[in-house]
């Protein structure tokens, strides 16, 4: 089969959904699928950002990946960038048997135009709660941003055939919102052979390579307004006056950081805060293998890929009660605390540092949990949806 899979943020710039994309792409092609991935050009400077090379993923022979002209655009990343729709790049595709939308921005558009113009099925993913987002429109009154916002979303993927959210929050939230193309829950793919968790003994000597404590609880991913990672810092000195040797370690970039670091240092736990930088998905496997526990304060998540790789790693978790960690975060893999509630958090975590033995068995269930959302299934769920509306398996 010939598929086209579509994206407006992807390599350099690290990300769930970017992770999504490229495992699909990567396993598809890996069963004898020819994959193209439709994504923004991206500068040296995208690269610098994050240490990277520059240089395109290796995905396998039958994957190639396009880039667009784009321009950068402001966000916590210092790495997007937007490509102005032409509504004409369909002419410089090598017609699929199906394309599959990741977003609904410049590329996003471009694919709608190419599957009218090629006339071929358009499956689309929402992987956004864009009514999260006001707070980057403070010129808007948030309930109308939060009122248009969705209207466009709607609009966008009301031109697929089929739409799948990666939590049963997203979908609900488009099908109130009109949305009237066929729609399920399908989740991320997590690549269980990269995040597995390690013995004892592993892990005292990845603790001393990266320079953690035994009580180590770990957030993975942007350093966001959205994310409230200055929640899990407000947390750390309740967390330290009952666990002294207790740590956050943060992996990641981001326009926050700075200010992270001033509120540690106001709260006097700068020394209890480890910034480890962006990570490989090795080197993030290492530290989620380190730590005992992932948390993760964000409001915004549609599933939270990092969630899953550290609970593939056989952490438990500690998660804002809010959208996708309401599904995922389960009273037997770890606990959700009130948002925006640094104390609350404290509490969660403490719950699980202060005693190993459950720590263990939650760790345990979170661990055969995450193997639900291994790549190999997620791919044939895939292939099934694209075969429904192809009629094509494999050329």
């Amino acid at each position: 089969m010939k598929i086209a899979l579509a994206i407006d943020f992807f390599y350099p710039e690290l990300g769930g959904m970017q992770d999504s994309v490229a495992l699909l792409a990567q396993e598809l092609g890996r069963r004898g699928h020819t994959v193209e991935i439709y994504v923004p050009e991206a500068s040296a400077k995208n690269y610098k950002v994050v240490g990277l090379p520059v240089g395109e993923l290796d995905l396998g022979g039958n994957v190639k990946v396009r880039r667009a002209f784009s321009f950068p655009i402001p966000s916590p990343t210092h790495q997007s960038r937007l490509v102005p729709p032409t509504f004409l790049r369909w002419l410089a595709m090598s017609k699929p048997d199906i394309i599959h939308t990741n977003s609904f921005y410049g590329v996003g558009i471009e694919m709608i135009c190419a599957a009218r113009a090629l006339g071929v099925p358009l499956v689309g993913t929402n992987h956004f709660a864009v009514t999260e987002y006001a707070m980057y429109y403070p010129f808007i009154n948030p309930e109308r941003f939060k009122r248009w916002s969705m209207k466009a979303v709607i609009w966008y993927y009301n031109h697929c055939a089929y739409v799948s959210g990666p939590s049963q929050s997203v979908v609900d939230e488009m099908r109130g919102s009109g949305l009237r193309a066929e729609s399920e829950v399908v989740s991320n793919p997590i690549d269980t052979y990269t995040f597995h968790p390690v013995d004892s003994g592993k892990r005292a000597d990845l603790k001393k390579k990266l320079g953690l404590s035994d009580a180590v609880f770990i957030y993975a991913g942007k350093f966001a307004p959205e994310k409230y990672v200055d929640i899990l810092v407000g947390a750390l000195p309740s967390v330290c006056k009952r666990v002294p040797h207790a740590m956050l370690a943060l992996a990641g970039h981001g326009s926050e950081r700075p200010r992270l670091e001033a509120l540690a240092q106001k709260l006097g736990v700068h020394d209890r805060l480890r910034f480890l930088g962006t990570l490989s998905k090795p080197d993030l496997a290492e530290a989620f293998q380190a730590s005992e526990v992932f948390a993760s304060a964000s409001t915004s998540e549609t599933q939270s890929m990092v969630l899953f790789q550290a609970m593939s790693c056989g952490l438990p978790a500690v998660g804002a009660d809010a959208r996708a960690f309401k599904e995922y975060i389960r009273p037997d893999v770890g606990y959700r605390a009130k948002p925006h509630d640094a104390e609350n958090f404290a509490a969660k975590l403490l719950t699980i540092l202060e005693n190993p033995a459950s720590r263990e068995r939650m760790g345990a269930r979170a661990q055969t949990f995450a193997q639900d959302f291994s790549i190999e299934r997620i791919a044939t769920k895939w292939e099934e949806v694209y075969t429904g509306y192809t009629g094509v398996t494999k050329s």
